[in-house]
Parts: structure tokens; C-alpha cells; sequence
């Protein structure tokens, strides 16, 4: 396959773009910071500089040619502003979105957040509320469209190294789990057609990451 990344140079992205490689897989990763691109090439991927913020449709859809799955893993990260999680965590997705359906790329997998699709608490501060709502409704845009779809809400991130075992289901308690073996299972779902149209939400856990991904299948059965 090939894989696009959008926010190539995110945590998860990176720990992505390198197991994809390592499966063989082919990854473009899209960047805002040029100075970033050494960091992709250095684990088998190859940059593209792309600020979703100015892109357009028609620009994205054309890096999308031959194409088949977009991974949308950009957010506007810590200390930015409500403004930043509007333009970033919604509408770049959204246009994603667009430009996969324009190029006829049908499987796209959203990192989003546990914690959306619900009220935010209001008590976080409005950057939470901001960031929660942007989320929510990145989700809703894409349950919208008739593409592959899936969508993943990670609890609390950390950068422990991974374990390899995890909880993923459509709902699971609040935890933690490393942007490690979120990657992990991205890339599971990315090598698991037959998982679609699916909502699922992830933290650490006690089952392999191939496990825990098959029995989705299962469920299907």
C-alpha cells in the first residue's frame, strides 16, 4: 500500500510511518515544518511540505494520485489556541476528507480523542471545549461520506514505550495508552480492509494489538 499521513511529523506519525515501512508499505508524510523532513526520510518515509491551514482541494487531491489510504494524525498541539483547534483538528480533516474523495481514495483513518462526541467539560477551560468540539465534529464530517472510514479515540497519551497489548472496542473505560501502540494498531486497521465505518476508542490493555484488532472482525461474522 501506499499511506498518506497528514501531520507527518507527529508522534504517532512517526512511530506509523516507520512500522508501515517496515511492513514494506510505501508513506508520504505531510509537513508544515521543512526542517522536519529529514526526521520522515530517516525512517523510510518520504515528505511532502503542506500547510493544511492554506492548502486547497484541488493542490491535496492531486498528491493523492495513486493513492490508497490517507491517515489524518495532524492536530495543533499544545499551547495553541482555540482558533489553531478549529483550523487544524476540524477543517484540515474535513479537507482531507475532501481532497480523498476527489482523488478516489476511499480508506481514511482519523486519529481523534476519547472525550468526543460528548459534552466537553467545561471546567478544562475553553481550549479543551474548543478542541473536543473540533474533534466532534472532524467525526461527524466523516460518518457523513461514503468513504472506508475509521475513526480511533485514544485515552491519555504518553510516551512509554509501547507494550504491545491494548483495549479497543467502541467504548472502554478512561486510561492511558503510548503513541506507540496507537500507531501499532493504525497500522493494523490500515492492513484490515474489512474493518469500516467503525467509531472505536483505545487504551492500554492486556491484549496483542493483532488480537484486539481481529476480533473486530470477528464481531462482523
Amino acid at each position: 500500500m501506499h499511506i498518506v499521513i497528514a501531520g507527518g511529523h507527529g508522534k504517532i506519525a512517526l512511530h506509523l510511518t516507520e512500522t508501515l515501512a517496515a511492513h514494506g508499505h510505501a508513506v508520504t508524510g505531510l509537513i508544515r515544518d521543512p526542517d522536519h523532513a529529514a526526521d520522515i526520510e530517516a525512517i523510510g518515509g518520504r515528505p511532502i511540505v503542506l500547510d493544511l491551514e492554506r492548502a486547497d482541494v484541488e493542490h491535496v487531491s492531486g498528491l493523492l494520485d495513486e493513492i490508497d489510504a490517507v491517515v489524518f494524525a495532524a492536530g495543533a498541539g499544545p499551547g495553541s489556541g482555540a482558533a489553531r483547534k478549529d483550523t487544524v483538528d476540524r477543517a484540515a480533516s474535513v479537507l482531507m476528507a475532501d481532497a480523498a474523495e476527489r482523488a478516489g481514495v476511499t480508506r481514511f483513518v482519523q486519529i481523534s480523542s476519547m472525550g468526543a462526541g460528548q459534552e466537553p467539560d467545561a471546567s478544562r477551560g475553553e481550549v479543551w471545549v474548543a478542541y473536543i468540539e473540533a474533534k466532534t465534529r472532524a467525526e461527524q464530517d466523516l460518518q457523513s461520506r461514503d468513504l472506508d472510514w475509521v475513526i480511533v479515540r485514544p485515552g491519555a497519551l504518553t510516551d512509554d514505550e509501547p507494550v504491545g497489548t491494548v483495549t479497543l472496542a467502541e467504548s472502554v473505560d478512561r486510561g492511558q495508552v503510548t503513541r506507540g501502540d496507537v500507531a501499532a494498531v493504525l497500522a493494523e486497521l490500515l492492513e484490515t480492509p474489512r474493518i469500516t465505518c467503525r467509531t472505536l476508542e483505545l487504551v492500554g490493555g492486556e491484549v496483542p494489538v493483532a488480537e484486539a484488532v481481529a476480533s473486530l472482525t470477528a464481531e462482523e461474522d
